[in-house]
């Protein structure tokens, strides 16, 4: 797998996840501007992997700015520093030389020659997958299945109709979905429908502290009492990790094949997801604009419990 992140507290819960998890095979993280500005994202992201000891996958920075929209951060969620102002000292290890562009290209490609393609998950705006289904597009079609965090069909949060991801960057959103049914790549949206669903309990967080000084117990701990008192509550979510979890665990999240847009235009909805939840497929002689091309499956419902123990015990393992 790869992971486009913009690391983010709960980007870093899902980086912890990849990297420790025994099922999955993180072969390399893309990072974009969006929770935090690229050099903040960047350095957040190689420090998660150094924690847990993978600083060997290679991370590469990407796009700063979307596409056409000026650039908007969520500092005021996730820290000054973009995850949690925890005050651990800078990586010890550089970014990868080559653009994100050309890591996720080479990665993809390199999966597909030996007949495991890869499975991409998105949690950040996607421009740099709407930059590489424009500059690649022979690489995105190698891609076995998106995953990506984003959206919501009944919820949202940026503004009244829009999931901050895809408000960031709705026109990536729209190409990516576009590029995906071109290229008959399956995708699913792990939106804010099931986001709020796993959440970590300060008990937890201080049962992983105990594990380790600098090691995935102290920074899982760290970010979950952050996000707790920022939200002054006895519980974080881990958010974007879920979005991992399912694909340890898919009989956790309930999803449903639906069409999808994005909206680009609305004066009030631009950056939402128009998910078409309509229960019938008859006459569509009154909708001027029919069903959308890109049919995905959506995250609905979610075994929340479930999926925050899997997180807490990839953790725990590793602390043994």
């Amino acid at each position: 797998m790869i992971l486009d992140v913009d690391t983010g507290v709960d980007d870093a819960c899902a980086l912890m996840l990849a990297a420790l998890h025994p099922d999955l095979d993180l072969r390399a993280v893309t990072c974009a501007g969006g929770n935090a500005p690229l050099p903040d994202v960047v350095r957040n992201t190689l420090t998660v992997l150094e924690a847990c000891d993978h600083a060997h996958v290679p991370v590469g920075a990407g796009a700063s700015h979307p596409l056409l929209e000026r650039p908007v951060d969520a500092r005021h969620v996730h820290g000054d520093d973009g995850m949690a102002d925890l005050g651990w000292p800078g990586p010890k290890h550089a970014v990868d030389p080559r653009h994100a562009i050309d890591l996720l290209r080479e990665t993809i490609d390199a999966a597909h020659a030996e007949g495991t393609p890869i499975t991409l998950v998105p949690l950040a705006p996607m421009t740099n997958i709407a930059l590489l289904a424009r500059m690649y597009p022979e690489s995105f079609a190698r891609i076995g299945r998106i995953v990506f965090m984003g959206g919501g069909a009944m919820v949202s949060n940026a503004t009244a109709a829009a999931e901050f991801n895809v408000f960031h960057d709705p026109e990536a959103t729209a190409v990516v979905l576009d590029a995906s049914v071109d290229h008959d790549v399956p995708v699913t949206m792990y939106g804010l429908d099931v986001f709020y669903g796993p959440q970590v309990t300060l008990a937890d967080a201080d049962e992983l502290a105990a594990l380790d000084e600098r090691g995935p117990g102290a920074l899982g701990a760290g970010l979950m009492r952050f996000m707790s008192h920022r939200f002054d509550s006895d519980r974080a979510t881990i958010g974007d990790a879920g979005a991992v979890a399912m694909l340890v665990d898919p009989e956790a999240v309930r999803s449903e094949r639906l069409p999808v847009r994005v909206e680009l235009s609305g004066t009030w909805t631009r950056g939402r997801t128009i998910v078409d939840t309509r229960d019938w497929s008859g006459d569509m002689e009154h909708d001027p604009h029919g069903l959308a091309h890109a049919h995905v499956d959506v995250a609905l419902e979610i075994d929340g419990p479930r999926v925050a123990k899997l997180w807490l015990d990839t953790i725990r393992q590793v602390g043994r």
